[in-house]
């Protein structure tokens, strides 16, 4: 049985067992409050904090985990990437007061005579960023949000995880630099590299479970019988992952059925398009799973 070392609570967590669930991997748990629970086949989760997956999956304790890749960052524990999960977004970013007058890193000071606070809850991550850029600050641990620092005097700057930005215009901060951007992300403790071919292991067949998850989403099936003498134009409108599949219909004499995969952003634009061709009887799916 492997052990997939999961976040326990908060957005992380819900979007994590939501794509575990497409895939074909649901959590069947004995209650909201279980530390493991099964994932169908040879899969085992448990359910830890985010920051501590990372630790868990480094020390051996789980076979692969999710969490966000700037606790992986913070962690400096030596992990592998599996897999990108393209959900979670957020950027760590550099923020100071609209009165201080700093505007990037450089109107930092160098000498460590008047170094600069910086109220973080990422200080390995924040002390590596200065270092690489010559800064000299003094690095003030905190838990949780650290805009608040600057109003208690706490600290001059912060380093904090930010989506949009607004939280720390409202707190009456400015964005300097953006350290990271970070995602979830399926990792695991490193493998040695293969010294040739070698065969797929569960891990390997989890990560193409999930991929083709994330691959599908964003896409659509399209389906439409369109005149055969439109087609050069038709495969311009959908040209598909390889090119449109162009089937005889039976007894269609001069329609075909065109199947399609198409971004489901531009899909209107598409149907628009193959209706300037006479397109009918045309169909959008949503898909599952999409292999490469």
């Amino acid at each position: 049985m492997l052990r997939i070392a999961l976040p326990n609570k908060g957005r992380l967590a819900e979007a994590t067992r939501e794509l575990f669930a497409d895939a074909g991997l649901e959590v069947r748990g004995r209650g909201d409050r279980a530390l493991t629970a099964s994932l169908g086949g040879e899969f085992e989760a448990l359910f830890v904090r985010a920051q501590d997956v990372t630790e868990f999956v480094a020390d051996g304790v789980a076979d692969a985990g999710v969490t966000g890749w700037d606790l992986v960052s913070e962690s400096d524990r030596p992990v592998d990437l599996l897999l990108d999960l393209e959900f979670g977004h957020c950027r760590l970013v550099v923020a100071a007061r609209e009165e201080s007058g700093i505007r990037t890193v450089a109107d930092l000071p160098a000498d460590a005579v008047t170094p600069h606070r910086v109220a973080t809850s990422f200080p390995r991550v924040t002390r590596r960023f200065f270092a690489a850029a010559g800064r000299a600050v003094e690095v003030i641990p905190v838990s949780g949000a650290a805009e608040v620092a600057p109003h208690l005097g706490i600290a001059d700057i912060v380093v904090d995880l930010t989506s949009t930005g607004s939280t720390l215009k409202v707190n009456g901060l400015r964005e300097v630099a953006t350290i990271l951007e970070s995602t979830a992300r399926l990792i695991t403790a490193p493998r040695p590299a293969p010294t040739g071919e070698r065969e797929t292991g569960p891990l390997d067949e989890l990560v193409a479970a999930l991929a083709s998850v994330l691959r599908a989403r964003g896409q659509r099936y399209l389906m439409a019988n369109v005149p055969r003498a439109a087609l050069d134009r038709v495969k311009q409108v959908v040209p598909g992952l390889n090119g449109p599949t162009v089937i005889d219909i039976l007894d269609g004499g001069s329609i075909v059925a065109v199947h399609a995969v198409v971004p489901a952003a531009s899909v209107y634009r598409t149907i628009a398009a193959l209706k300037t061709l006479h397109a009918t009887g045309i169909l959008v799916t949503r898909i599952e799973r999409l292999m490469p």
